[in-house]
């Protein structure tokens, strides 16, 4: 079975899909709109085809950016004439959605994945009615979790099917690390980009609230990650004086993720924008076993067992997060049970292997009846 893929080869959720499935026996090819800019050996097996003089930016949102993805459809009409896909299947619904679309391939599978459904419909009336055609021509549509299908559900009938995005159990588990921090100290701490939809000035404050009221703990802040606040979350760092307690470790490789929540304590995601369409950050840290706290929106609350595997908060509400933090801090043993709860749902729900099969039986049901 030949399966076309049109998504950003940089991205790694990109990768991660077109690498498991290449794995478990289906022929894959990546069509991209970017050229590869990442090292990753695994893909040295996998064709990835890309328009040569494409020369767009792929961050913006607004219809007439999309229009100019036109410039891209020879080329991938050219790339499923020479790879001759079984089935094509696009990731974002709205630029690799709206070249899939216009193929007329059928088989034809597209997926949502947060700001194509949340963001581009709102920028005006002509991105609903491109999101509603695209959407239309697919012949099955999937969303990673049921908020954001719930999300997508208003611009078509059409059934959507769930297909988490889940972790490698293998990779994502318990294990001892050499810290940043002193023996002993209690870490909680984030990895996400340095935005503000995720809400990083609200766990300074947050941690700031805990440090001032609770001196005698030895608490430290991890924050990892890059983005464009970057600088303004350090500077409001050194304006509390918190100097000495926090560590911004900048852009990190996804390989080294799990690394870095096994120096953690309690992981938490105080996001501030619904559109938080799947919590793959948490997911990743309820494997490590570790406690989170999490802020009740989007596909956040989705992830987490309020109560069993972490604590959810109100958004941007900083006396409620600081007593959640309060509980955990205090209780070492919730810690650990919470944590082991996390990862026995992360088994139940989320494990990777079990995804890919998921997907796989996608594909076979579509091929199947075509032959």
């Amino acid at each position: 079975m030949r399966v076309l893929l049109l998504a950003d080869i940089n991205s790694i959720h990109t990768q991660k899909w077109a690498i498991s499935l290449k794995i478990k026996g289906i022929d894959i090819a990546v069509f991209s709109l970017n050229k590869l800019t990442t090292s990753n050996q695994e893909l040295q097996n996998i064709e990835i085809f890309h328009p040569g003089n494409f020369d767009q930016d792929l961050s913006s949102v607004g219809l007439k950016y999309k229009i100019k993805y036109l410039k891209a459809f020879p080329s991938l009409r050219k790339c499923i004439s020479k790879f001759a896909p079984d089935i094509v299947h696009a990731h974002y619904a709205s630029s690799y959605g709206f070249l899939g679309s216009l193929t007329g391939f059928h088989p034809y599978i597209l997926s949502v994945w947060g700001s194509d459904i949340y963001d581009f419909p709102g920028s005006s009336l002509f991105s609903r009615m491109l999101i509603r055609y695209n959407l239309k021509k697919a012949d099955r549509i999937l969303s990673t979790s049921h908020v954001m299908a719930a999300e997508t559900q208003k611009y078509t009938d059409k059934k959507i099917y769930i297909t988490p995005f889940g972790v490698d159990l293998n990779r994502f588990k318990r294990y001892p690390v050499k810290s940043l921090f002193p023996p002993n100290s209690i870490i909680i701490g984030t990895i996400k980009a340095l935005e503000k939809k995720y809400g990083i000035d609200y766990l300074i404050a947050v941690f700031q609230k805990l440090h001032l009221k609770y001196p005698e703990l030895p608490l430290k802040l991890l924050i990892v990650g890059s983005g464009t606040l970057e600088t303004s979350l350090k500077e409001q760092t050194h304006s509390l004086g918190l100097e000495n307690e926090v560590i911004f470790t900048g852009k990190i490789q996804h390989e080294e993720v799990p690394d870095f929540l096994n120096m953690l304590d309690i992981y938490t995601a105080l996001s501030i924008s619904d559109s938080e369409s799947f919590g793959v950050a948490v997911i990743e840290a309820s494997a490590c076993e570790l406690p989170v706290v999490v802020t009740d929106i989007g596909g956040l609350k989705e992830v987490v067992d309020n109560q069993v595997t972490g604590l959810l908060v109100p958004p941007k509400n900083i006396e409620k997060s600081v007593e959640s933090f309060e509980k955990l801090l205090f209780d070492v043993q919730l810690r650990k049970q919470m944590g082991k709860n996390g990862r026995e749902r992360v088994k139940r729900y989320y494990d990777w292997n079990n995804n890919v099969d998921e997907m796989i039986n996608i594909y076979l049901h579509f091929y199947s009846s075509n032959r």
